[in-house]
């Protein structure tokens, strides 16, 4: 016998949410290889010998992902075939170096644009959304080479290397509408102003000491 007593507490709600279909994280590292000029404003014309490079790496400010394919794929997991999206992604990226003088000034060249694709398999049909979002991005110089003034105003680099590291949340969603049972929410107790603190420790650090 079904028991339809509801708490007077709870409601039977639906919201709209958005389902996640898949979701994967992924490493990936890249190298690139300026050559051609790099504007540096302000950099002067002597003074130049020692300096050391450095670079900063942001996604751009627009289209920073770009899904540039998607296309259907069959695997066997567990003994059952399933169609999986083989997705191309496009990332665009934003990358600075940093040139540091013996004097300590320090000068950032004008923003450079990196594009790099990439594929990754996940549950992503037609339909759904795919977002990106970059947990950990980072850069450095894996070879400063060398560098000589250019025009005005640029260097030209010989042999540098810039590697890029990413660390990405990649989620496929799709929105949907969900009924479920809820609990009512209770307002919270009022703060208490110039209550005293109870005695705290620092945070430990269990992992590191002891073993």
């Amino acid at each position: 016998m079904q028991n339809n007593f509801q708490n007077p507490e709870q409601e039977l709600i639906c919201i709209n949410v958005d389902k996640v279909y898949d979701w994967v994280l992924k490493e990936n590292t890249f190298d690139f290889f300026p050559t051609g000029p790099i504007t540096f404003p302000g950099i002067p014309t002597t003074g130049l010998g020692g300096a050391v490079v450095t670079c900063e790496v942001t996604p751009a400010t627009t289209n920073p992902v770009v899904i540039v394919r998607r296309e259907n794929r069959q695997f066997t997991i567990d003994g059952d075939i399933v169609c999986l999206q083989q997705l191309t992604i496009r990332k665009n990226f934003t990358l600075v170096l940093v040139l540091t003088l013996p004097t300590g000034t320090v000068i950032r060249s004008a923003a450079i644009p990196v594009s790099r694709s990439e594929q990754v398999i996940m549950c992503a049909p037609e339909g759904t959304d795919v977002t990106v979002t970059f947990t950990d991005l980072d850069c450095f110089i894996s070879s400063q080479g060398t560098f000589v003034p250019g025009a005005a105003g640029t260097l030209v680099f010989t042999g540098l290397v810039v590697t890029v590291s990413t660390c990405q949340s990649i989620q496929a969603t799709f929105p949907v509408t969900v009924e479920f049972l809820a609990d009512f929410c209770q307002p919270r107790a009022e703060l208490a102003i110039g209550a005293c603190p109870l005695p705290a420790m620092p945070p430990q650090c269990p992992v590191l000491y002891p073993d």
